[in-house]
Order: structure tokens, then C-alpha cells, then sequence
């Protein structure tokens, strides 16, 4: 018997351990536009069924609607719970509402939404995208000691990470009148819009000489972006240095190689956390923070070869 079932029926759970019964969880992913992502999904895949959970996972291919779409379809199905990695931020309120009304319990993970009303919701679980951003720009600016002049790939428009992860930067940039970005446009999460932007921005910027450091909001970007600045006769990682944020393995790699500088990493493991969340919140623990915050150390050249080693086995 489902969850949802045995609380319809007013059965007391002062018997039964939530972790005891078959949870069925839906899951709307934003998509798999990076190496980052993936692991993310397969993460939470790997942690449903090493708890027994049926998992109904949704991959939304970088469009709000599809994810909508599928969190109707889990509550239609009457799952126990709802978990969705927000492609954007605004628009979520409707079908939140009817999640609740259905009184299915929803935990956003990864980035953000903007709703008015957080009873909507049980908790967010996601790191500190501004402080993310502040750690690559403090770097920078250690490393260059304030005079840079930076081109910047944006993520998603409206995307948390993307709005946060430059906010953060822009913070610390802004103590420091001989640092700028002198170009900033998005790239999508993705490597292949990374490189096509950056081609563009390197075009635009007289083939890239004078610029000090490409600025990109992930791993993927950064690495389109490494890419277009091999091809236009430069060296990544020291004609231009390069800063981002995730930690996927491909970037230790480049590291590694010196092709490219720093990354904050970005820890995929979102699963346990919110399944966690979710069998307390089931078994009638109401005090669950509102946000749940993680953050990751910031890592360079100095260890990307051992990291990249032990990353790539995981």
C-alpha cells in the first residue's frame, strides 16, 4: 500500500517507519544540458533505488512546460511526493497549488523558485549559488591582483544559478575599480553555446587580445569556451585564464592540463537530502527548514590531476 493511500485512510503512522514503506517519488529534472546534470540524475537514481523508492523520473529538456506538464502527471498518479529542479524561477504557483491541494508534498532542489507563498513547498535544498560566485571572484582577484578585464557566459536566463552566481561575483568584483566584464551573454549550461558564444565574444573583442579571464556559470561553458580559445590561437588557462563552477571530471582534466585555472565545486548528491526531507516530513516532522544550503570548496591546478583520478571512477 502507498503512503498516500494509508493517509487517506487516517491510519496512524505512530506504528509504521516511512522508510519501511514503498515510496513513489517524482522527479522533474531540468534536463541533462551538462556532465553535472547527469550525475545529478543518475545520483538520485542510484539513492531511489537503494532505498526502495519507484521513482517516476521526468527529464524536461530544458523547458518549464515539459516540467509542469510532468509534475501534473505525478499528481495524477497520486504519488507520495514531488521533487523538481526548477528549469527558471517565476511561473510555478498554479500547479504548487495543486500539488498541495492534492496534499502531495513538493522539495525543490538545485535552484529556486519565486512563489510568494513557501507554504507551497517544504524546503529547498541547493548550495549558496552567490557565495559560489563570490569564491571564483575572489580567486581571480587574488590571482590577478585586481586588474582584469573579464568576458562572462551567463547559464540560463532566470535561472537561479545563473542570476545568484552573478550577483555573487559582481559583489566582489565591484571593490576592485580595475577589474570589469567588458562582454557577458548566455551560453545555455551548455558546452556547445559556450563555445559558439565565446567565438562570438572573441571575435568582438579584437581575437581576444587584451582580455584577462573568461567568467562562465558552469563546467560545460567554460569548457565550449576553452575550446573556442584554443581555436583562436590562444592558450586557455594562461593568455586567458579561466574560472567556473561544478567540478565535473572533464574540468579537472583541463585543469590538469593547464588549459584551464579554478573551479567551486558543486556536489551532485542532492538525492539523499531530499529523500531524507521527504520520509520526515511523511513520518510527521513538520520543522524542516525552509532552505537547506550546501557549498563546496573551491579547487585549482594544484590538485586537478589526483581529483581528476578519483572523480573519474565515481
Amino acid at each position: 500500500m502507498k503512503l498516500s493511500t494509508i493517509l487517506a485512510t487516517g491510519i496512524t503512522l505512530s506504528c509504521l517507519s516511512v522508510n519501511a514503506l514503498a515510496l513513489t517519488i517524482g522527479f522533474a529534472q531540468v534536463g541533462s544540458e551538462s556532465g553535472w546534470r547527469t550525475s545529478f540524475s543518475e545520483s538520485v537514481k542510484a539513492e531511489a533505488k537503494k532505498r526502495g523508492i519507484d521513482l517516476k523520473f521526468s527529464d524536461a529538456q530544458q523547458k518549464q512546460e515539459n516540467q509542469i506538464k510532468a509534475v501534473r502527471s505525478f499528481i495524477a498518479q497520486g504519488v507520495d511526493a514531488i521533487i523538481i529542479a526548477p528549469v527558471v524561477e517565476t511561473g510555478w504557483k498554479p500547479v504548487l497549488r495543486e500539488a498541495k491541494r492534492a496534499r502531495i508534498p513538493v522539495v525543490i532542489v538545485d535552484r529556486n523558485i519565486q512563489v510568494g507563498d513557501d507554504s507551497l513547498f517544504v524546503t529547498r535544498i541547493a548550495s549558496d549559488f552567490s557565495e559560489e560566485g563570490r569564491k571564483a571572484a575572489q580567486w581571480l582577484m587574488d590571482t590577478t591582483q585586481g586588474n582584469c578585464k573579464i568576458v562572462e557566459l551567463q547559464g540560463t536566463v532566470g535561472a537561479t544559478a545563473a542570476i545568484d552566481r552573478a550577483q555573487g561575483f559582481n559583489d566582489v568584483i565591484g571593490k576592485y575599480p580595475n577589474a570589469n566584464i567588458v562582454r557577458s551573454q548566455t551560453g545555455e549550461f551548455t558546452r556547445t553555446k559556450g563555445k559558439e558564444v565565446m567565438e562570438s565574444i572573441l571575435k568582438a573583442e579584437n581575437g581576444g587580445k587584451g582580455v584577462c579571464a573568461l567568467w562562465a556559470h558552469n563546467d560545460e561553458m567554460a569548457l565550449g569556451g576553452i575550446q573556442a580559445i584554443k581555436e583562436a590561437g590562444l592558450k586557455p588557462g594562461s593568455d586567458i585564464l579561466v574560472v567556473s563552477v561544478d567540478g565535473v571530471p572533464d574540468y579537472f582534466k583541463a585543469m590538469a592540463d593547464g588549459d584551464a585555472n579554478a573551479t567551486v565545486e558543486l556536489s551532485p548528491h542532492l538525492g539523499g537530502p531530499a529523500f531524507d526531507v521527504i520520509e520526515k516530513y511523511l513520518g510527521g516532522d513538520k520543522n524542516i527548514p525552509k532552505l537547506i544550503s550546501t557549498t563546496g570548496d573551491l579547487f585549482t591546478q594544484d590538485t586537478a590531476a589526483a581529483e581528476y583520478q578519483k572523480r573519474r571512477l565515481q
